[in-house]
């Protein structure tokens, strides 16, 4: 009987074993776990590698997305399941970096820090096909011309600073231009990531407006100018007697041009982007012109068309029209600062055909007459009351959304002008009326236009009376509308569309500007995207993810 009992407590002991070893041997496992377990180096500059290694990577490249500091986003060179091999985006910022992938996300325990790329000085004349790389920053100082039938290549990410007049070489105090000159091309296609950046050769905190010249295109388009007339700026050259309407100056896609547009010579400013005869085989949107210390965009002639264009923070007129400009634009925003406008009185459009205006005699003389036609165009100057007294933080005062003059013929479409102390200036010299012909022959075409609160939302100038210009802008078949300072939130604009450091342009749902567009007339045009809303934008936002609202404090290096 005892035997028994022992028999029992060994079985029993047994069977206990076996579950315990049942339960050690069970072969479920925990998951896969996304992980990153160091980076190398942990400090490189912007177009550099960097090693990621971990754990459960993808061994698809693409499959795997990196991002380094927040949202700039690299792009992934090799990978395995335990290694990443990525290149440091343009717009990488200090901090961690991310991996995501398989509806995973690991975030490195270890800090990534910037270090600055090397500095290649450019002077002088580009005579031959030459690359801009994003692993350098390129410092230019005095004129820097691209001549000779040369293309300049500047790759998506590329810093180019522009250096002040005291680093001119030539000794002539010449603040850093960069000119394509006739038969030269800029090819300077960004991207939404990395877009290409011209700016200021000073430290961040210390850049100013006209700290360099800017960017000058100078193609092969008309000019209704006689041949030998002088550059804008003292930049060298004359206008030519060209005739090549279709010609091509190359791209610039995704661009951001800072703190330009300087006194080259006395009452002759260089501007964010000036373009002299560039032609419809030229590629440009995308870009942004932030406080420049003259107009934003200047077009002298020519016939490029464009599209999705920023003047943030300028100091005179964002879209300058001049010397038979026939293009066509559309999209584009101005937010201004509403303490910064120059002693000529700041424009939201200022349209000229010339001085004094009437045709000429000559090659390339009087016409091809100023008759752009822009569309879904926004600007905003103040946001409360307008003011015409001088302003405190410039040289004069702000003057008109449209100062039209001087025998233009240009035409605007479904498009917003808010807070200038006057909407429209309908304007031609004394003993004409030729401004007023235009308009009403049809030459120049205003239609689905918002004036909002302005101080004289319409008036004529010089030979054009008041009632003149009111009646021609009144016309209900042109669906133009005046929105009075009382009546502005009626427009539903966005509660951040006046603030300068993170604007938001997008109208609230409900917004009498999503809707009441008109494309009637010159509007018909095929280069135009027939939007059913009036300003530069209706619910897509598109400068997200290339614009910057604070370059003064960018650390471009």
């Amino acid at each position: 009987m005892q035997r028994f009992k022992q028999w029992q407590y060994a079985l029993l002991l047994l069977l206990g074993l076996t579950v315990v070893f049942a339960a050690c041997n069970n072969d479920d496992q925990p998951a896969p776990v996304l992980s990153i377990t160091g980076i190398n180096p942990t400090s490189a500059p912007i177009n550099s590698t960097v090693t990621i290694t971990g754990t459960e990577f993808n061994a698809t490249p693409a499959s795997n997305t990196v991002t380094f500091g927040g949202n700039a986003i690299a792009t992934v060179v090799s990978a395995s399941p335990t290694q990443l091999v990525v290149v440091v985006p343009a717009n990488a910022q200090n901090g961690t970096i991310s991996v995501t992938t398989g509806g995973q996300t690991a975030t490195s325990t270890q800090q990534f820090q910037l270090s600055a790329r090397p500095t290649v000085t450019v002077a002088g004349n580009i005579t031959a096909n030459t690359t801009w790389t994003a692993g350098n920053i390129y410092v230019l100082q005095g004129f820097v011309n691209v001549d000779n039938g040369a293309t300049l290549t500047i790759e998506p990410g590329t810093i180019v600073k522009g250096g002040g007049r005291e680093t001119d070489p030539s000794g002539n105090q010449r603040g850093a231009t960069l000119l394509i000159r006739p038969g030269a091309k800029i090819n300077a296609a960004g991207t939404a990531t990395n877009p290409i950046i011209f700016t200021s050769g000073r430290p961040a905190g210390q850049r100013a407006r006209g700290d360099w010249g800017g960017i000058f295109l100078i193609g092969k388009a008309p000019i209704n100018q006689p041949g030998g007339t002088l550059l804008e700026g003292g930049v060298g050259g004359t206008t030519g007697t060209f005739n090549e309407p279709a010609d091509n100056s190359g791209v610039l896609q995704y661009v951001r041009i800072e703190f330009s547009g300087i006194a080259l010579l006395a009452n002759s400013e260089s501007n964010g982007l000036t373009m002299y005869g560039v032609g419809s085989g030229t590629t440009i949107d995308h870009v942004q012109v932030s406080y420049g210390g003259d107009d934003a965009f200047e077009w002298f002639g020519g016939t490029v068309n464009m599209k999705y264009l920023i003047a943030f923070r300028g100091f005179d007129d964002d879209w300058d029209v001049d010397f038979g400009y026939t293009g066509k634009v559309q999209y584009g925003v101005a937010l201004r600062d509403p303490n910064v406008a120059d002693v000529s009185g700041s424009n939201g459009f200022e349209s000229d055909n010339f001085n004094p205006g009437a045709p000429a005699t000559g090659p390339n003389a009087g016409l091809p007459l100023t008759s752009a036609v822009f569309a879904n165009m926004s600007n905003f100057a103040f946001s409360g009351a307008p003011s015409s007294a001088p302003t405190p933080g410039g040289s004069g005062p702000y003057q008109s959304g449209m100062h039209l003059r001087r025998n233009t013929a240009i035409s605007i479409f479904n498009s917003v002008l808010c807070g200038y102390p006057e909407g429209l200036r309908l304007d031609a010299q004394p003993n004409t009326t030729n401004t007023l012909e235009n308009a009403t022959s049809g030459a120049l075409q205003l239609r689905g236009i918002v004036v909002a609160n302005t101080n004289t939302p319409v008036r004529g100038a010089q030979s054009i009376t008041n009632d003149q210009a009111t009646g021609f802008f009144n016309t209900a078949a042109f669906s133009n509308r005046i929105i009075a300072t009382a009546d502005i939130a009626t427009l539903l604009l966005n509660p951040q569309n006046f603030n300068l450091a993170a604007p938001n342009f997008l109208p609230q749902a409900g917004s009498p500007l999503l809707t009441g567009a008109i494309w009637d007339g010159k509007g018909t045009d095929a280069f135009f995207t027939k939007e059913p809303f009036r300003g530069a934008f209706g619910t897509t936002d598109w400068t997200r993810g290339w614009a910057n609202w604070d370059p003064q404090n960018a650390p471009y290096n």
